[in-house]
């Protein structure tokens, strides 16, 4: 199976490889077209200068006409000869620009005009020696098919010059769009190649982050990402493994914290059994010692019994009968491991429970009082909700070194409602942590009047392993097995303590 998944290490190096190679592909374009163009240019250059001294060879010819010296006719003769070859050493360039019967037409007018400048040189000389009487009329005729002859030299060189430059433009036109589309196609691969590589990799990182962010809010949920690459799966099976490690291992420390406090309840609940116990065990006596005395009597009497009193007895052995059974059937029921599921539970019934639960831990100098409401009821898992109060109020009575007392208040707040109420319960703001629900809440607050918080502890007090107690007194997992159970509620809660003065804890879990 892993051998047909894809690898994102191979697309990115297929990815560069196909960038590298069109940035190479560019770079040879962009070089043969430079090189191109470079003879080109040279080419060019070559029909500028040959048109220059196609008007150097007119220019020394003009000269020679007006003036008749003789350095202006080896000017000429000498300009006509580089003219020449010029086009020797640049034949394929000016056939590029030239059509052929002007090619073919300029170097014999070149050959023509070199002829009729020889003549009309040694035609000056003739007369310059009184030899050419003969030859006045065929001086002008000369002097006119040398100008004729240059002028369609000019003219051939000019249009070749024109149609030169032409050729350049066109050629660097051709080249700026080919770049500017080369450019531009290099651009759109690297950003289809960047919206690739996000697909395949910044997408999964962000749907892994917000998975990160749900489990952060502690509901422990599988990674899910729609990706074939066998790096993201291998992330995700990684951290899917290390997400069920750390469900087990919290399942656990909530199972090892409510062992824990299950032996604190120990000694408080034989002493809650042991009452019930004593009085079945004398009411049972009692009405047993009765009835062996009427056995003794005649038949022919009256039991010396009062019925009415068998009756109070035999209640009493019922009542508390049932006493310990439900304090038995409570412990029973919190000690249980069993799934989360919640249910509505009568909120004041539920404290004074788990009360009954420590009554025997509480010191004779501390009182607990409720102020809760009868109509007060909760949307809660009972074990876990009840594994909260007991370690809130454990840790109130653990906190008082002398007398004292713990309060528990509850009542039920609206969303609408301003803070700052009369009962000094939904004054939030002195509370250290978030705890500002949308929706209607049920509110409680656990506070006593023991020794307090130190503020640089106050932070730390929810951290897992975090405890103030002497060593093998307390796990430091009370307060953070509490705040987990709290959200997995959907509720929250929060701390505020004074030093010498005592803490409050305020817990708020949705009506709905």
């Amino acid at each position: 199976m892993i051998a047909y998944q894809q690898s994102i290490r191979s697309k990115i190096r297929f990815g560069y490889y196909a960038v590298v190679l069109l940035i190479a592909g560019l770079s040879v374009f962009t070089f043969v077209e430079l090189n191109f163009l470079e003879k080109k240019i040279t080419s060019g250059e070559a029909v500028a200068e040959f048109f220059d001294t196609i008007l150097e060879v007119r220019r020394f010819e003009k000269n020679y006409f007006l003036y008749e010296q003789r350095s202006d006719f080896e000017e000429n003769i000498r300009y006509a000869t580089i003219a020449v070859g010029l086009i020797e050493a640049n034949l394929d360039g000016f056939r590029a620009v030239a059509p052929t019967e002007n090619f073919a037409g300029l170097q014999d007018g070149l050959r023509q005009y070199r002829v009729l400048m020889v003549q009309y040189e040694e035609l000056l000389r003739r007369q310059h020696a009184g030899r050419s009487d003969g030859d006045i009329a065929a001086k002008p005729r000369l002097e006119g098919s040398i100008r004729k002859t240059g002028k369609d030299i000019v003219t051939i060189a000019e249009s070749m010059s024109k149609a030169e430059r032409r050729s350049i433009r066109a050629m660097l036109a051709n080249s700026r769009r080919i770049l500017i589309i080369s450019i531009t196609g290099l651009i759109v691969l690297v950003i289809l190649f960047g919206q690739v590589l996000a697909r395949m990799v910044v997408k999964p990182l962000k749907l892994m982050e917000r998975n990160m962010e749900v489990i952060a809010d502690g509901r422990f949920e599988n990674i899910r990402i729609d990706s074939k690459d066998r790096e993201v799966l291998s992330l995700t099976k990684a951290f899917n493994k290390m997400l069920r490690e750390l469900e087990l291992r919290q399942r656990h420390l909530v199972q090892s914290e409510k062992l824990a406090s299950l032996g604190t309840l120990l000694s408080g609940v034989a002493h809650e059994l042991n009452n019930p116990l004593s009085n079945i065990s004398s009411s049972g006596q009692i009405l047993s010692e009765e009835l062996q005395d009427a056995r003794k009597t005649s038949a022919d009497k009256p039991w010396p019994v009062d019925p009415d009193y068998a009756i109070e007895l035999l209640a009493q052995i019922n009542d508390q009968t049932d006493r310990a059974r439900n304090i038995v059937r409570s412990l029973l029921e919190f000690s249980r491991d069993r799934d989360f599921k919640k249910q509505s539970l009568p909120l004041k019934a539920l404290f004074e429970e788990t009360i009954r639960f420590i009554k025997g831990q509480v010191p004779s100098r501390v009182a607990i009082s409720l102020d809760i409401p009868d109509d007060v009821t909760i949307i809660a898992d009972k074990q876990r909700i009840q594994q909260v109060f007991l370690n809130l109020v454990k840790n109130a009575l653990d906190a008082i070194p002398g007398d004292g007392g713990v309060t528990i208040v509850a009542r039920k707040h609206r969303a609408i409602d301003k803070a700052g109420d009369d009962t000094g319960i939904y004054n939030y703001l002195k509370y250290r942590g978030k705890c500002t629900l949308e929706d209607d809440t049920v509110d409680i607050e656990i506070r006593d009047t023991g020794a307090g918080i130190p503020p640089e502890v106050l932070p730390k007090v929810f951290d897992p392993f975090f405890t103030t107690k002497d060593v093998g007194k307390g796990s430091g997992l009370g307060l953070f097995i509490v705040h987990e159970i709290v959200e997995e509620h959907d509720g929250c809660i929060a701390v505020d303590s004074e030093q010498g003065k005592g803490t409050s804890f305020l817990i708020r879990l949705p009506v709905k």
